[in-house]
């Protein structure tokens, strides 16, 4: 039970323990008002010091009288029937009791706040002395550190020679050698940015999505950024919007260095490969990697802007590709351009610039084989041409392979596909040793080759496996 320092709290009749004395709650019987209450000294010690407890007479100056703790009552009566004894016969310590704190005489609340100030004064003197202590013995401990650690003759050795010549097969060697080729190309004062890479003549090979904001425009201004600082404004050459490739060419500017151009047939997985290019606008920006994939069914430029659907077999890799680097060189361990920069796999759904973050290691490049013949066809005639099979294909075929439409004219009569024997209904399966998993992949396999190629179809009518060969025919841009 707690205790309110002055004011009567009566405990149960009968109840007692830890040292307190019962007395009796009867106002009759003893003379209170019921507003008094007693103790005895219980022998409690606190941390500061012994408490005695006593009933003391209300302000009405009635006598006091202490009672006795129950060990100490005469003729070994109970301390209730002491204190009952005493009220009934009248003795001076009838009348109303409350708590005391102390019996001294300098007892009082002066001698509390004396006590109260001595302790906060005890408090503040502890702890400016630790802080003072914590502080000098910091600075000392600070200062032997120092000097029992330190060295006064130590040295880390004289600076070696500062590397010049790295090997030419090296990354850095290729970067240093084919960098200053590499250009970015921005188009309408910055509205989209994108690379290109310098070959002979002073022509500039990249993408066409990226001279026309992918497929947005048709008649944009462009402006040359080439790696020693000079810029010069561009002009088309030519663009196929089939294979997403694109020539320019920088006005009033001569003795461009050139990037050799290599040969993408002999390209195997696991080969090394560096990505030049200008990512996010930040120029002259090298990534190194391996051929992740080869023939990779790509379609770039799928319902961008107004422009026509690109089908290629890219060569993927993990060479970091980020939006910028379209139309930028990839180039083999001997500084050859096996591919351009064309597209990156994203988890958004724009597959060239994509609309959660940059490089997921997945990136695709055009094969040089089938740009070199492009590039060649606009330099020479502003357009170039792509192969057919001359046959409609349908989109909508979930089976796997490509499947021809039916109908009378979904195989064009003296076309490639009808001299080589193929129906409406057929299913293909296989180009070459590619395998076909849909029409996309077909579009894919036929347009990388050149027209006018020879190749083995492997195809299934009514269930049955059949071959046949089939002479690519030629469309132009």
């Amino acid at each position: 039970m707690s205790e309110q320092p002055g004011h009567g709290s009566p405990r149960p009749p009968g109840a007692s323990g830890h040292g307190y004395s019962a007395i009796s709650a009867d106002p009759a019987a003893s003379g209170d008002d019921g507003y008094g209450s007693a103790g005895a000294s219980d022998g409690r010690v606190s941390d500061f010091g012994r408490f005695d407890w006593f009933a003391e007479l209300d302000d009405f100056g009635r006598a006091n009288r202490t009672v006795a703790a129950p060990d100490k009552q005469p003729d070994g009566l109970p301390a209730q029937t002491a204190a009952a004894s005493n009220d009934k016969s009248g003795g001076s310590d009838a009348g109303k009791r409350r708590w005391w704190r102390s019996r001294r005489k300098d007892a009082g609340p002066g001698r509390w706040l004396r006590g109260w100030r001595l302790a906060l004064g005890a408090l503040c003197l502890a702890t400016a002395c630790t802080l003072l202590g914590g502080v000098f013995g910091g600075f000392i401990a600070l200062h032997t550190e120092g000097g029992g650690l330190s060295d006064s003759s130590y040295s880390l050795g004289s600076v070696p020679p500062a590397l010049t010549n790295r090997p030419a097969s090296s990354v850095a060697g290729i970067a240093a050698r084919d960098t200053p080729g590499v250009v970015m190309i921005k188009v309408n004062d910055g509205q989209g940015t994108g690379s290109g890479f310098l070959i002979q003549g002073g022509f500039i090979v990249t993408d066409n999505h990226v001279v026309t904001l992918d497929g947005l425009v048709t008649s944009p201004t462009l402006r040359v950024y080439f790696s020693s600082g000079q810029s010069a404004r561009g002009v088309i050459v030519g663009r196929d919007p089939y294979s997403d490739i694109a020539v320019i060419k920088a006005v009033g500017v001569t003795d461009l260095p050139t990037l050799t151009l290599g040969n993408s047939s002999g390209v195997a997985v696991g080969d090394p490969v560096i990505a030049i290019g200008s990512p996010l606008g930040l120029a002259d920006t090298v990534t190194s990697g391996i051929v992740s994939a080869i023939d990779r069914p790509v379609q770039p430029t799928a319902n961008a802007g107004n422009t026509a659907t690109a089908f290629f077999d890219a060569i993927q890799t993990d060479a970091p590709i980020n939006p910028g680097s379209s139309g930028g060189p990839l180039v083999n361990a001997r500084g050859q351009v096996i591919g351009v920069d064309a597209a990156i796999d994203t988890l958004g759904n724009d597959p060239i610039t994509g609309t959660q973050g940059g490089s997921i290691g997945l990136g695709f490049a055009i094969p040089m084989d089938m740009a070199r013949r492009v590039v060649e066809q606009l330099i020479r005639t502003g357009h170039a041409t792509h192969s057919v099979i001359g046959a409609s294909v349908n989109q909508n075929f979930t089976g796997n392979g490509a499947q021809l439409m039916t109908g009378r004219r979904a195989v064009l009569r003296g076309g490639p596909a009808a001299r080589a024997g193929l129906r409406p209904g057929d299913v293909i399966i296989k180009v070459g040793n590619q395998p076909v998993t849909n029409a996309n992949g077909l579009m894919d396999a036929i347009r990388t080759l050149a027209p006018g190629s020879r190749v083995a179809l492997t195809f299934l009518r009514h269930g049955q496996i059949h071959q046949t060969e089939l002479t690519l025919g030629s469309a132009s841009s």
